[in-house]
């Protein structure tokens, strides 16, 4: 039997979610209790420890489900994305309302109040879901406090199709390992938030994405060679992902420039070695 993902599966052999019992073995099977995050991006990692490397991010609004509270961390299952890992219990608050809106803007700051002169508590990035309780002169209050920008805000049903749009518009933001914010993000973080504003929900990961999003245009060679694609198209390499923005380009955030940026498809083939295995793997379509 294949054993369940452990990025999606909150699973470990001490501690397991009580939906899993039956299917994965354990020392011990809990109900989680539903949470939610207040901070604009809290640091998900793959252990209790603040040296360990960042595996992704949660991002102000978004449910957390916590299984297991000890020593200032929490390990459970981010409900956006299905991610599971460790996160500083102080990121974390009571479930509250369920979100209304998104944030619009590339990012946004959130205010103590309504008044753009004093200092901001914290920053909220583009697609974060934020629950409206109140309005007054342009400014929307948020359930559980603070005050942001009304016009930085959309209701959660508006859409944006184009999704290689939305990725130019990160163009220059900087590469983060495990980001998923406009301050910093990874390049299968590029191509969720793009689809998040599309109104697609989509997996954490690349390969995650390949497997899961859209629809396959059927076996593609390597080299890239005799491969039509067109904007909006996404393109994956071995652990990459980025999205056409016309018939040769992608824009895609890469280690290689360290940033959210444009290349011609042939560049990212070449570099990513056909000849070794690497090489265009996949192009999925919306």
């Amino acid at each position: 039997m294949t054993s369940p993902d452990p990025r999606r599966t909150p699973w470990r052999a001490d501690l397991a979610a009580a939906g899993l019992e039956g299917q994965v073995p354990s020392g011990r099977f809990v109900a989680g209790v539903p949470r939610r995050v207040w901070l604009g991006a809290a640091s998900l990692k793959a252990a209790p420890d603040e040296a360990a490397g960042q595996t992704s991010q949660l991002l102000f609004g978004e449910g957390f489900t916590v299984y297991e509270e000890a020593g200032g961390w929490a390990w459970g299952q981010n409900r956006t994305d299905g991610y599971v890992g460790y996160v500083r219990s102080a990121a974390l608050g009571a479930e509250g309302r369920a979100p209304t809106h998104r944030v619009w803007a590339l990012r946004t700051f959130l205010y103590p109040e309504p008044n753009l002169k004093v200092p901001p508590l914290d920053a909220l990035s583009l697609t974060t879901a934020v629950a409206v309780a109140g309005e007054r002169e342009g400014w929307a209050e948020l359930d559980g406090g603070g005050w942001v920008f009304g016009g930085h805000l959309a209701p959660l049903d508006r859409v944006e199709p184009d999704i290689a749009g939305t990725a130019c518009r990160l163009l220059g933001v900087p590469y983060l390992w495990g980001g998923r914010t406009s301050l910093g993000l990874d390049c299968s973080a590029l191509v969720q938030i793009a689809l998040a504003a599309a109104g697609v929900a989509a997996p954490r990961d690349s390969d995650m994405q390949r497997a899961e999003t859209g629809v396959s245009l059927g076996a593609v060679a390597a080299d890239g060679h005799g491969v039509t694609v067109r904007r909006g198209d996404i393109v994956f390499f071995p652990g990459h992902v980025g999205i056409m923005i016309d018939d040769h380009r992608l824009v895609h955030a890469t280690a290689f420039a360290m940033a959210v940026t444009l290349e011609p498809l042939a560049a990212v083939v070449a570099r990513t070695d056909p000849t070794r295995g690497g090489g265009l793997l996949a192009v999925r379509r919306l």
